[in-house]
């Protein structure tokens, strides 16, 4: 959907992007990898419309910063 901008599911292109934010107590959309705002790592969220199917993205910094991290692990 983050490319295409076309649901995988049901074929809508109704899709709504939610960005990645880092709000007080670990709030937003984020993955957080040490004790402050200032560590977290932000999710996109992409959102269909039509069917409620989601995906989350992160970009290379944040994946850069997730392997570094012991919050990391396969």
């Amino acid at each position: 959907m983050k490319n295409t901008r076309i649901c995988p599911k049901c074929g809508s292109n109704d899709i709504a992007v939610v960005d990645g934010s880092a709000g007080a107590y670990g709030s937003g959309n984020n993955i957080m990898i040490g004790g402050t705002i200032f560590s977290a790592v932000k999710v996109d969220r992409y959102i269909c419309g039509s069917c409620g199917f989601t995906e989350e993205w992160i970009g290379a910094d944040g994946l850069k910063r997730l392997a570094q991290s012991n919050k990391w692990h396969r």
